[in-house]
């Protein structure tokens, strides 16, 4: 229970937490406090000074942002401290604030793109004096080079420090300072170099004025010419909401929603960024391979090949889903592949061996904002830096808060907090399950200890036998169902799992489907968004590629089938919690492209097997029909009571490989056909590389 204190603000008294900032309980009582340095998600700095209240009997106004109740002492007659956010001192004092912010700010609205949304304009023009008593030549500051995302004029910058801020305390790398003092003062990168970390787009939204705005959406558009749609992001599992700005039916601008439970109110730069990729090598009409080229085709003749060709020997068919696909597009596409019999499907397109059959076995159980009760982890094969960069602020902001401990066996890579770096292969599981020192010790005792396990880990010819090591070391930890967790990397991957696009009675999983297509067991393949797997393989295969972009999948094929990128079409996703959500079409796909499962249902016409639905409502019907776990929309299904999870039947009895784990991510910016396409990841895949480069060097 908290500390309850009485406080007046603007007259009225109120009981309000003792830990609550004045700021924070006046705008609970209602009043409207302007700011710029605070931030809800960022330490208190209290030096733009734009929030001073009137603590009535105090020699000058407060900065609010700075001042808790818990400090605030009664009144000499015993009374509450009175407040005033609304008083004419309030108003001279604020009006003084704002002029001197504005003695050095350039005239630049109408060339700025942060104009429309800018917060210095907004709060000059509600708060501020409607002239100005300098007349001296305004500062100048020269721009500094913080790398191919973040463009900069620090002459407009205003020293809130919320970039300082947010890259030290969030994103974990030290790369931005204030330097200097007084009117010497300016915002830099240490040396001169780019932002390194995968999260520094962020700062741009924080940015209060036009000082840090995006290089790539430079010039584009103005905010009100722009039409949103709220949807999710498919750039890794973790589901982070998204809103997508566009115009003319082009995306130009990808930002955050805040969301408590999954991404506060961040997004990777690869999320934010990826958009110039949607345009660019795009699928926009079907092809034929003929001679060896391939060559444009109409709708009719793609389809009727197609159907032709999976007109054959269904245990000579397979199909695999990609990592973007929506839920609706694999349930189409697996409909059609049970009606024809086919059994040898996948949607684990990195060969990881999960068990498919238990729910509990293969979600992130902790939940992600969930991370913050955990007094202890265990990462086991991951890099949750570059495999799910969200969950590795969630680690991080525990890390910060205190009380944390956290262990590694894998890969030793620097993940922004400190940790144990117990070993780096498989087989250092079974020794850490039977050791009582260490982080061993201080994992036993936590009260709520948790283990990570990475996608990467069961991709391995080994996965399920390191799968049940894992679950041997959580049933000897005393780790239940709510701390044992899946970190998976594909968007498409649990919605896969739980509508069962897995291979049937003695079908082949993807490894099968390759060794197959190679030995020309397999004769047709069915790719859906396909693109990280051995492609050269399929080449003695017929190969079916449906999908928005020019990639790997594409190159191996003999019909293309354009399909709609995540930013074109309504869908539903699931995240590596289990929580279900829907993403909304901002454009209309390129060209001829339709949505997935459109085609999918196109084809099953030309195959006379037409599937039971006609439109996406339909279809979603019969995906909640059969697969009931579907229907709760942004929320975590709960298990029923009946479920028995016991972590140390999961994966295979067996002896672990020798080989040390390795990241299943080599380069953050190219982990799909979109990013692969875009030139900023480019760009930023450039830069980190060339760091790495400089770093081996020195």
């Amino acid at each position: 229970m908290s500390d309850l204190r009485k406080i007046n603000i603007d007259g009225t008294e109120f009981e309000m937490p003792g830990e609550y900032t004045v700021m924070q309980a006046c705008e609970e009582a209602g009043a409207e406090i302007p700011r710029f340095c605070y931030h809800e998600r960022l330490s208190i700095a209290g030096n733009c000074r734009m929030c001073l209240v009137e603590w009535v009997g105090a020699p000058k106004p407060q900065a609010s942002c700075a001042l808790q109740v818990k400090d605030m002492r009664p009144n000499r007659d015993g009374t509450p401290a009175n407040i005033r956010t609304d008083s004419e001192t309030v108003k001279k004092a604020r009006e003084g604030v704002m002029e001197f912010l504005l003695i050095n700010h350039p005239l630049d609205c109408p060339i700025c793109d942060q104009g429309g949304e800018c917060d210095l304009q907004d709060q000059a023009m509600a708060y501020g004096r409607d002239s100005s008593r300098f007349e001296e030549n305004k500062r100048a500051v020269d721009d500094k080079f913080m790398g191919p995302l973040v463009n900069t004029v620090m002459t407009r910058c205003i020293q809130c420090t919320r970039c300082v801020r947010f890259i030290t305390e969030v994103a974990g790398v030290q790369e931005i300072g204030l330097a200097s003092r007084g009117e010497d003062a300016e915002i830099t990168t240490y040396l001169e170099q780019s932002l390194t970390s995968e999260l520094s787009g962020n700062v741009i939204d924080l940015c209060p004025v036009g000082a840090l705005t995006s290089k790539p959406y430079a010039f584009n558009a103005r905010p009100w010419e722009l039409d949103s749609v709220e949807s999710v992001d498919v750039m890794d599992a973790i589901g982070a909401n998204i809103r997508i700005d566009s115009r003319t039916g082009r995306v130009l601008r990808i930002l955050p929603v805040i969301n408590e439970d999954i991404n506060e109110e961040w997004i990777s730069d690869k999320t934010r960024f990826v958009w110039d990729g949607l345009s660019r090598q795009r699928l926009d009409q079907p092809y034929i391979r003929k001679n060896g080229k391939l060559v444009p085709a109409g709708w009719d003749e793609a389809l009727a090949l197609v159907a032709e060709k999976l007109s054959g020997d269904p245990e000579k068919i397979a199909a695999i889903a990609g990592d973007l696909c929506d839920a609706e597009s694999m349930k189409a596409l697996k409909d059609l592949m049970d009606g024809l019999g086919v059994k040898s499907l996948d949607c684990r397109q990195d060969g990881a061996k999960i068990d498919a059959s238990n729910r509990e076995g293969y979600l992130f159980n902790t939940t992600i904002a969930g991370l913050e009760d955990a007094d202890a982890i265990l990462l086991v094969g991951t890099n949750p830096r570059l495999e799910a960069p969200l969950v590795n602020t969630r680690i991080r902001k525990t890390w910060v808060a205190g009380g944390l401990n956290i262990g590694m066996i894998g890969e030793a890579v620097d993940l922004t907090y400190d940790y144990d770096h117990i070993g780096t292969s498989p087989e250092d599981i079974a020794a850490f399950t039977k050791s009582t020192k260490g982080f061993a010790r201080k994992f036993k005792s936590a009260k709520n200890p948790i283990i990570i396990i990475g996608s990467g880990a069961m991709a391995r010819k080994d996965g399920a036998k390191i799968l049940r090591a894992c679950g041997e070391l959580a049933q000897k930890f005393g780790i239940g169902q709510s701390g044992w967790n899946i970190l998976h990397g594909a968007a498409s991957r649990v919605a896969g799992l739980d509508m069962g696009f897995v291979p049937g009675e003695n079908g082949r999983d993807l490894d099968g489907i390759i060794d197959g297509a190679a030995s020309g067991e397999i004769e047709t393949v069915y790719l859906l968004g396909a693109d990280e797997i051995a492609t050269p393989k399929l080449e003695k295969a017929f190969v079916i590629y449906q999908g928005s972009h020019g990639d790997n999948g594409a190159h191996v094929a003999d019909v293309i089938l354009p399909g709609a990128a995540y930013t074109e079409k309504d869908g539903l996703y699931t995240n590596m919690e289990g929580r279900v959500q829907m993403g909304f079409a901002a454009v209309s796909p390129k060209g001829e492209g339709k949505p997935d499962w459109a085609i999918i249902r196109a084809l099953s016409g030309h195959m006379n097997r037409e599937l039971p639905y006609d439109n996406l409502e339909q279809l979603r019907e019969k995906l909640l029909a059969d697969n009931p776990v579907f229907e709760g929309i942004d929320y975590i299904a709960e298990t029923a009571a009946d479920t028995m999870f016991e972590p140390a039947k999961l994966g295979e009895s067996g002896k672990v490989l020798k080989a040390a784990f390795q990241s299943p991510i080599e380069d953050f910016y190219m982990t799909n056909p979109i990013a692969r396409a875009s030139k900023v990841m480019a760009e930023c895949s450039e830069v980190v590389s060339d760091t790495k480069l400089r770093e081996a060097a020195e």
